[in-house]
């Protein structure tokens, strides 16, 4: 799917596997679910890439919600005026009382979905663009006329 960046929402839900044994997730103070660049989005652009060393990750950048650890947890995201376009996947991470990283649990690469940003430029901008470049080869051309009349005069 195609969302649009400060129009559309989606719905994220997180669990523990259920087939992790019982108080594995003792352990588990917040979980911050984040926006993380796909693969695809990925290639050439060194400042999305992911890393084995979290601090080093550059993957999610995005910060979706965070939120005290219960079993299950949902959350409505509207995406973000300032989320670039690209493919994306949504990562939440389990997180002790310290606040490190201990666990995480992302969706699948089928379920990445495309993000389109606002480009900021609208057709008064254009039009405003466009009436300047005008107005200033205008006034070269015009200074250029009267420096050259000054001379033969």
């Amino acid at each position: 799917p195609v969302l649009h960046a400060g129009e559309d929402v989606i719905t994220v839900t997180w669990a523990l596997n259920a087939s992790q044994p019982a108080g594995k997730d003792a352990e588990y103070k917040n979980v911050k679910v984040s926006l993380c660049y796909a693969p695809v989005s990925q290639k050439e652009r060194e400042w999305r890439k992911t890393h084995d060393d979290l601090k080093k990750d550059k993957t999610c950048q995005f910060k979706v919600t965070q939120q005290a650890y219960p079993g299950t947890g949902k959350v409505e995201y509207r995406v973000a005026l300032d989320i670039p376009t690209a493919t994306y996947y949504v990562r939440a991470y389990a997180l002790d009382a310290s606040g490190t990283q201990v666990a995480y649990g992302q969706t699948a690469p089928a379920s990445a979905f495309n993000v389109v940003s606002i480009t900021g430029v609208t057709t008064s901008i254009k039009v405003a663009a466009g009436v300047f470049s005008a107005f200033s080869v205008a006034s070269l051309a015009f200074f250029f006329f009267i420096e050259k009349r000054k001379k033969n005069n």
